[in-house]
């Protein structure tokens, strides 16, 4: 095959898959065993490099509820200072809706020092602190003061860091973690992705230490539970109203709700169907 439809090729090969890559493909392709390593400056490859898979702007820019929907089965890419990439696929979140939503932060509109990113562009991070320990990451949508927390990941890869991050967080010798328990819970998120308060308000469709990428295989509405978020306490009809979503059947998921899910099976939505 000439040269030029095999570069053609590879690179409709790479647009249409959202795989989770150890190696900068498209690097690859720009460069030639014994050549200049430098970047050619083929069209081919400059087109190529303005079609990130890493979602953007319009992703983000939803209602708070269709976001929190829309972020299952998406990744969530974390690069650590020393280079190493993990990566999570989303399978719990939490729509926190602002104005009248009681659980939320940002309850009756009010803005301060500590919320100002739920205020902001979607796709904007808002990381807050519980028990003066912990931390919970969440993600601005549209709608004044209304944010998305993610809840729970399926790790994808990195494992490894992210066990040496949950063991350096707990500062204490402890029992090596399963991967069903790296991730699955808000605190624990943040954990094992090295997220903290210098995280907050960061873009994350402009940030180089996180970012997200399109999943494969797009959950249907069959495959989403949706229920009551967890933790929020005494909020009267908000603590009863199903703002928590998460992929039926996932065992990376914080808290199952059975009683949903036989719900949802009596009325004949069975997973993947």
């Amino acid at each position: 095959m000439p040269r030029k439809r095999k570069l053609l090729a590879q690179l409709s090969a790479l647009q249409s898959t959202t795989s989770f890559p150890q190696i900068c493909a498209v690097e690859q392709l720009n460069t030639t065993p014994g050549a200049d390593p430098s970047p050619q400056s083929s069209k081919y490859f400059v087109i190529e490099k303005q079609k990130s898979p890493q979602l953007q702007e319009d992703f983000f820019n939803q209602p708070c509820v269709s976001l929190a929907k829309s972020f299952l089965g998406q990744i969530l890419v974390r690069k650590l200072p020393d280079g190493r990439e993990l990566w999570g696929r989303i399978v719990e979140t939490e729509a926190y809706l602002g104005g009248e939503d009681e659980a939320s932060h940002s309850k009756g509109g009010k803005q301060t020092q500590r919320n100002a990113a739920m205020f902001m562009k979607p796709g904007t991070l808002y990381v807050y602190q519980i028990y003066g320990i912990y931390f919970c990451m969440n993600v601005s949508s549209q709608g004044e003061g209304a944010a998305v927390l993610l809840r729970s990941l399926e790790p994808l890869q990195g494992l490894d860091a992210m066990r040496e991050l949950r063991r350096a967080a707990r500062k204490a010798p402890s029992r090596l973690l399963k991967d069903w328990q790296l991730c699955n819970g808000p605190s624990k998120l943040c954990q094992a992705f090295g997220i903290d308060k210098a995280f907050d308000q960061r873009d994350l469709t402009q940030d180089d230490a996180i970012w997200m990428v399109p999943g494969q295989d797009p959950p249907g509405e069959q495959d989403v539970v949706a229920t009551t978020r967890i933790g929020i306490g005494n909020r009267g009809e908000w603590a009863q109203k199903p703002l928590r979503f998460y992929l039926r059947g996932n065992r990376f998921v914080s808290v199952v709700d059975k009683k949903m899910e036989r719900e949802m099976a009596a009325r004949g939505h069975s997973p993947g169907s």
